[in-house]
C-alpha cells in the first residue's frame, strides 16, 4: 500500500461535503423511506447538514458507538457518551450511515448493530467524508468524497465551527 503525504490544507472539507452531497442526492431523491444517521460526532454533524440540504422530511438520526465497540473492554467507556437518537422507524427504510472518516471498519460495524436493536432496514448504505483506508473488517463506502492512505499514527479529525462549517485536522498521534 501506497502512503500519499496529505496536509490539512489538502483536504478542504467544505468542498468535500460538496461532493458528498452531489453523490448522494440522486439517491436520496429516488427512494420513498429515506434517512441519515450520523456516528457521533462528525458523522452526526454531517448528516444534519445533508438532512437540511436534501430537503429531508425526517431528522436526521445520531447514534453514539461506545456501548457497541469490540474494544470496549479493552478501552473501557469514552468520557462523553452521547445518547444515540433515532427519530424514525428504522423497519423497512432504506438508511444512509455517516461517519467522518471511514479506518478500520470497526466504528462502522458497531453502528450496524446498533440500528439493528432498533428494527431491521431494508438497506444500510454507508458514506465518509474521507476513507483513509487501514480497513480491519470488511467494510467499504457507498459515497465516499476523498480516498488516500495515511500512516497509522496520523489522526485524521473533522471539526465543525460554530457557523457551521466544517475543517479538517491532519494530526501525528
Amino acid at each position: 500500500m501506497t502512503t500519499t503525504t496529505i496536509n490539512a490544507a489538502q483536504l478542504d472539507a467544505e468542498t468535500l461535503y460538496q461532493q458528498l452531497l452531489e453523490q448522494i442526492r440522486p439517491h436520496a431523491l429516488a427512494q420513498d423511506k429515506l434517512a441519515i444517521v450520523g456516528i457521533y460526532s462528525g458523522g452526526a454533524w454531517i448528516a444534519e447538514r445533508l438532512v437540511q440540504d436534501l430537503g429531508l422530511t425526517n431528522k436526521a438520526g445520531r447514534i453514539d458507538v461506545s456501548f457497541y465497540r469490540d474494544d470496549y473492554a479493552a478501552k473501557g467507556l469514552h468520557a462523553e457518551v452521547k445518547p444515540t437518537q433515532i427519530p424514525f422507524d428504522v423497519d423497512g427504510a432504506q438508511i444512509i450511515l455517516v461517519d467522518d472518516v471511514l479506518y478500520t471498519g470497526r466504528t462502522t460495524r458497531a453502528a450496524i448493530n446498533e440500528l439493528f436493536d432498533y428494527g431491521r432496514p431494508a438497506r444500510i448504505m454507508l458514506a465518509t467524508l474521507v476513507d483513509r483506508g487501514g480497513r480491519e473488517l470488511p467494510v467499504a463506502a457507498d459515497f465516499v468524497a476523498h480516498t488516500a492512505s495515511f500512516e497509522p499514527a496520523i489522526s485524521v479529525n473533522l471539526q465543525r465551527a460554530d457557523d457551521g462549517t466544517f475543517s479538517i485536522s491532519v494530526d501525528h498521534a
